[in-house]
């Protein structure tokens, strides 16, 4: 029976999950972006955290959402991509982390270039992007298998991500 790899991609806003499982999706790999409104959602922030994205909110999984999704064994493999405070507690279920990181200049790029809906578009979210960055990056890295610098195509970016997730 073979056992299905599961692999989590994750990274701060704008360093390319959402495009990386996009492409992925495209290539045939069962992939979910975790960074949408089916699988999480705001909630009401701690007193005194200052590592959120929103003055006061929080973005996490919808952990009963995504627990049910990473125990499904039915793919050879299974992309997620996202980023949120309760990562952790599924983290169990994830058998790969790989860290997708960009230079600051190419984030305020792609953050600047999102439509009016998306997060990090006004200048408010890009300024507590640049202090997550600093702040929250590190434990990411800290806990990742691997990290890609994702200053060059998508594509490419894919097929280290393949690589990586095939040894």
């Amino acid at each position: 029976m073979n056992t299905m790899k599961r692999v989590l991609i994750t990274g701060m806003s704008g360093a390319g999950k959402s495009s990386v499982i996009q492409e992925l999706v495209e290539r045939g790999y069962r992939s979910f972006d975790l960074d949408t409104p089916e699988w999480s959602e705001w909630v009401d922030a701690n007193p005194g955290d200052d590592l959120t994205p929103a003055d006061g909110k929080d973005w996490v999984w919808r952990e009963d959402h995504v627990r049910t999704l990473l125990s499904q064994p039915d793919a050879d493999l299974l992309f997620v991509g996202g980023c949120a405070t309760n990562m952790d507690r599924l983290r169990p279920f994830i058998d790969l982390t790989i860290l997708l990181s960009a230079p600051l200049a190419t984030v305020m790029t792609r953050l600047e270039a999102r439509s009016s809906n998306g997060y990090g578009r006004t200048l408010d979210e890009r300024n507590k992007v640049v202090e997550l960055i600093s702040t929250v990056e590190p434990l990411l890295r800290n806990n990742a298998d691997h990290e890609i610098v994702t200053d060059r195509p998508v594509r490419a970016t894919v097929d280290e991500i393949l690589r990586l997730s095939s040894s």
